[in-house]
């Protein structure tokens, strides 16, 4: 059996693509870095990372994107010999404007090396390329209308979102050609993206995701015996939605894409594990598949009905199961682990080091924790709603400026921070908590009432432990005894939906390492390893 989701924690807008027997699905990353993060399996139950793609400054450079700008939706697709990598980068979110930059990127080989970009457009986000069977190839994105308003508004193509654009793309020249057509005006869910191409029998299909990425979110279909349309729509109108489905475990699910096996149809979906009895998703959206199956050349889910279930038979594949990731990493080597991200810059060397000192993570520190350009923080993903996270580290800080440790991080707005830093007043060496849930301004709070002292010199141990909607950070001076550190502090803020509603931001909560410098002298703090252990939810 299959266990959704199977790409557990920040993982969106899961594109797959099969190539023999194997199966690669590749996933937002956002502001994090590197861009575009990359699965695999053969079975589709049992899953590995293979790394992220967009490794270097000549592919991706995001230093002063907005968060939850960057990489959205990437489309993987495999054709002539090469992987064919689409994505957006996102510089402006807010307002009316949306600055989307889309490129395509090819490889040999999933794991790289990836080829610098060729600029497509900037008409709107989500784009997409099909390989057709007379060797033409087809861009599609959904297209961005700054006039309009999104308001209460049903109507098919009304509001910012206005449809599906394609044109053809000439590789050999590397760029788009010929006329620019807007095929489908979505369905009456409205809010029309995600555009995906593939053909069988003789029809076009047509792959969207509707209704906004949070509770309305789904997966639309439609089909034409033409790929310039018109394009009639599903009997349903959706494969999958989970609309007014309170009890679902399973939330939000929408955006994804159609794989076939040799056992048949299956398709992936984005979805959150939203905490019990509340709306806010601390994983972030993640990745799910499920089993469907070919009626009248219309795609349905295998179930019957339009809501994806928890566990799903899997195809008859050989099992094929892949060494689990380790919950602990000591930092005796010369890369990071691929399971490790930072934040928008393509020059980590500023940020940390893996060989300045003698077995450990050395961070710079740079910029505020609120920076949308250099923030030294190396984190990875939150993937169950219990878990616990520990680190050692060495830091000697100079200033009340200077600050590194123990931080969950959301945005730059929402994060949860355990750090060492010194006294303004009586330069002491001490141990304080800042919060922040406060958008958009980014205000910090100290939740703790009194600091406390640390010894002068030696290694520092920091932990802390969620439960559900609980945090609680800890900490040691001997790796023996630990002390809870201030009260109890609100974990469901760390999520899509803590701040802003129903959907806030796009990303997932992160757990990591951090180390700051406001004097901009880039004190650097050592961390000997770090851990993170998850329990497995009994319900997902």
């Amino acid at each position: 059996m299959i266990k959704n989701p199977i790409l557990r924690g920040f993982h969106p807008d899961p594109s797959i693509c099969r190539v023999g027997h194997d199966y690669y699905v590749a996933t937002s990353t956002f502001e994090w870095y590197p861009g575009v993060q990359i699965s695999h399996s053969r079975d589709l139950v049992h899953w590995r990372t293979v790394g992220q793609a967009l490794n270097r400054p000549e592919q991706l450079d995001m230093r002063g994107n907005p968060d939850s700008g960057g990489i959205w939706a990437p489309s993987l697709s495999y054709a002539d010999g090469l992987f064919w990598l689409v994505y957006t980068d996102v510089k402006r979110i807010d307002g009316n404007y949306k600055d989307a930059h889309n490129y395509i990127v090819t490889a040999e080989n999933i794991e790289g090396p990836w080829s610098d970009p060729v600029y497509a457009n900037s008409s709107g986000f989500d784009p997409s390329l099909f390989h057709d069977d007379d060797g033409r190839k087809w861009f599609v994105n959904m297209i961005w209308n700054h006039e309009g308003s999104m308001g209460n508004s049903n109507t098919r193509g009304s509001g910012f979102f206005a449809g599906i654009l394609l044109q053809e793309f000439d590789a050999d020249k590397g760029c788009l050609t010929g006329e620019i057509e807007n095929i489908f005006l979505g369905t009456s869910r409205g809010l029309t993206e995600a555009p995906h191409l593939f053909k069988r029998n003789g029809y076009y299909h047509l792959i969207t995701a509707e209704g906004g990425t949070g509770y309305h979110h789904a997966v639309s279909y439609a089909r034409a015996k033409d790929i310039h349309g018109p394009y009639e729509i599903h009997p349903n109108e959706h494969l999958l939605s989970v609309v007014d489905k309170d009890d679902a475990p399973l939330q939000r699910t929408g955006h994804g894409q159609y794989v076939e096996t040799p056992d048949g149809p299956y398709h992936t979906f984005l979805c959150t594990r939203p905490l019990p009895g509340t709306r806010r998703s601390p994983m972030g959206r993640e990745s799910g598949i499920a089993k469907c199956v070919w009626r009248d050349d219309w795609l349905y889910l295998d179930n019957g009905t339009l809501i994806p279930d928890l566990d799903v038979v899997a195809p008859a594949l050989d099992p094929h199961p892949f060494t689990t990731e380790p919950d602990h990493h000591d930092f005796n080597c010369d890369t990071l682990a691929n399971t490790f991200m930072w934040l928008r810059t393509p020059h980590p060397d500023r940020l940390y080091s893996m060989t300045a000192e003698p077995d450990a993570l050395r961070l710079f520190g740079r910029e505020s924790v609120g920076s949308w350009f250099e923030h030294s923080l190396v984190a990875r993903r939150q993937t169950e709603w219990v878990c616990s996270a520990k680190t050692q580290v060495t830091f000697d800080p100079e200033t009340y400026q200077q600050m590194a440790g123990l931080i969950a991080f959301y945005n730059r707005t929402q994060f949860h921070y355990l750090n060492i830093t010194r006294d303004r007043a009586n330069g002491e060496r001490i141990l304080r908590i800042q919060s922040c849930a406060d958008w958009p301004e980014g205000r910090v709070t100290y939740p703790m009432d009194e600091a406390i002292a640390l010894p002068e010199d030696g290694p520092i141990w920091l932990g802390l432990d969620v439960d559900h909607a609980d945090l609680q950070f800890r900490y040691s001076t001997d790796n023996k005894t630990w002390h809870n550190v201030g009260p109890t502090l609100d974990a469901s803020i760390l999520s899509d939906e803590g701040v802003r509603g129903e959907h806030s931001d796009f990303t997932g909560n992160f757990f990591g390492m951090a180390a700051h410098d406001l004097t901009g002298r880039a004190k650097h703090a050592d961390f000997a390893w770090f851990n993170l252990t998850s329990t497995p939810s009994s319900n997902t």
